[in-house]
């Protein structure tokens, strides 16, 4: 067996965090976080240079035995440490392993307890590696939870003023979430019966050994007619398991024709809407969104752009990876509900985004408006509007992380975020201002960046879509143009015409050697997948495809 390399990927931070902890050596510890950060990038560019994109499986899967629990008459449950990655998880544990390298050579304003801080900072990207790359979902929730301590401690001991606030409300409201997704998870793995485990604990199989399509149908059906004793079933985690409506016992309330409704509504729909709802407090969706700007504000620079670039991610990935595979049938049928939140997701965030006054909260509501893109592509159930999904989680996570690095040059500066207190400051910052002219026009989706593809995609895949209204794709489009207006607006008052400072003592500065290799590497991105779209649409294309060819239309 060769290298483990999807473990080493989420070990390797594990590792270094634990050594930052413990190591009492205050200068060198952003070495090391930096260093460790450098050496999984360097595993992931490999990992992507071997990647077979002709594949619509899994690949690099890794998988040990975890914990086996007899259940008596209920059969037995298996849980495993499982990891896979495909076209989606590639895309989003690149994303994060960039991201994260970026914001820890970016702590410089961290002065205090650094050895606690690089700690939580590599805990927490483990966390994320290991929700992306999770194929059982009790591992994907263990990796979920655990990521709500390293933030909520980076956000409490680092934060702003109000920092107890922001990170006890992100604590609770992810906690809430968490327990949506809790409830439906065991009840699922309950109703649900893993035909390949109860096929190897009847020795009918071997480990390792192929499950055909008529083997697995075979199966199935045996459990179905009552062939096989209760106490010889196997219930697991395995998403693929779970994702088969025909893994699902007869006797249950989530089976698709057990009559059994509350408030009008199956087992089945409440499931696939505790989940959504669970996923959506992440991504965030109005109206579960009020956490974010909180913990924005109050979050140190390096933070907000692994909340914004990274964290709110895990949302659309839950609805990708859980919420949609295992109630396919009650997405599509809530498909306009889904379409008609993300719309308002748009409109409402701009308009905030409009009226604010502190341009880190700008940039927070910013992104509650452009997630709102990747719920309505979502909605679509359309292969464009899915891709624009896709693309847009990449495209956002580069661009707000790129928005709050720019946001945090000038707090460094000044130590003030109003956007009234600036003006013409492209005379002092030529080079800062080329880099925010960059974030602006991508992040309002101008032809030729990055931002524009996801926008197009989604939208154009929630004008072609059957299965939900066209009136919110057209409040979609509206969403673009108050975008132009806050961004335009936030550039004219604060880089052109003459300079007035709110403090004629403040001191401005160019971009250092960092800042230009942090904020160019993101921009540079940016323009590059705007004009070559394909090196992000051929690595999701696949997932895409392959799923929903699966859908019960």
């Amino acid at each position: 067996m060769g290298l483990p390399l999807l473990s080493c990927i989420i070990l390797l931070p594990l590792i270094g965090s634990l050594v930052a902890a413990v190591v009492k050596w205050e200068n060198g510890i952003k070495y090391w976080a930096t260093g460790i950060s450098a050496i999984q990038l360097v595993a992931l560019i490999y990992v992507g240079t071997k990647f077979d994109h002709s594949a619509s499986s899994f690949q690099w899967n890794e998988e040990l035995n975890w914990i086996q629990l007899p259940l008596g008459s209920l059969g037995e449950f298996v849980i495993k440490y499982s990891l896979g990655l495909d076209g989606l998880s590639f895309l989003l544990i690149a994303l994060t392993g960039f991201i994260s390298f970026l914001a820890i050579i970016n702590s410089h304003s961290i002065q205090e307890k650094k050895g606690a801080y690089f700690s939580l900072v590599l805990l927490l990207n483990a966390a994320l590696m290991g929700c992306f790359l999770s194929r059982d979902l009790f591992l994907f929730y263990v990796f979920f939870e655990f990521m709500l301590l390293p933030m909520y401690f980076l956000i409490g001991i680092w934060g702003g003023p109000r920092k107890n606030y922001a990170s006890i409300k992100f604590f609770l409201y992810t906690l809430i979430g968490s327990l949506f997704i809790l409830i439906v998870m065991l009840g699922i793995s309950l109703a649900y019966i893993d035909p390949y485990e109860t096929a190897k604990h009847l020795g009918l199989i071997q480990e390792g050994q192929n499950f055909d399509l008529e083997a697995l149908k075979n199966i199935q059906t045996a459990i179905a007619n009552k062939e096989i004793a209760n106490f010889d079933l196997v219930h697991s985690f395995d998403m693929q398991a779970l994702s088969d409506v025909n893994n699902c016992q007869t006797t249950s309330i989530l089976h698709p024709n057990s009559g059994w409704l509350l408030n009008g509504l199956s087992a089945r729909m409440w499931g696939f809407w505790l989940l959504f709802i669970g996923f959506a407090i992440k991504l965030p969706m109005v109206p579960l969104h009020t956490w974010l700007p909180d913990a924005h504000v109050e979050a140190p620079t390096p933070i907000s752009v692994i909340l914004a670039g990274v964290l709110l991610k895990i949302g659309a990935y839950g609805w990708l990876r859980t919420a949609i595979p295992f109630f396919p049938k009650e997405a599509l049928e809530s498909a306009n509900i889904m379409a008609a939140l993300g719309a308002i997701s748009i409109i409402y965030g701009a308009y905030n985004a409009l009226a604010m006054s502190d341009l880190k909260k700008l940039v927070a509501y910013s992104s509650v408006s452009h997630m709102g893109f990747v719920l309505l592509g979502i909605a679509s159930f359309q292969a464009e509007g899915w891709q624009g999904a896709i693309y847009q989680l990449v495209s956002h996570g580069i661009l707000s992380s790129l928005l709050f690095l720019v946001v945090g040059v000038l707090y460094e500066r000044t130590h003030d975020r109003q956007i009234d207190h600036y003006a013409g400051i492209a005379t002092l910052m030529p080079r800062f201002t080329l880099i925010s002219g960059i974030a602006i026009f991508a992040s309002l989706g101008l032809p030729g960046f990055s931002g524009f593809i996801g926008e197009f995609f989604s939208l154009l895949g929630a004008f072609t879509s059957p299965y939900i209204q066209p009136v919110w794709a057209v409040l979609g489009a509206f969403g673009i143009l108050l975008g132009a207006g806050y961004f335009l607006w936030t550039f004219q008052k604060v880089y052109l015409g003459k300079t007035n400072l709110f403090n004629t003592a403040w001191k401005l500065p160019d971009l250092n050697r960092l800042e230009i290799f942090s904020l160019f590497s993101l921009g540079i991105l940016s323009i590059l997948f705007g004009i070559l779209p394909q090196l992000i649409l051929d690595w999701s294309k696949y997932f895409v495809s392959n799923f929903l060819t699966t859908l019960p239309y």
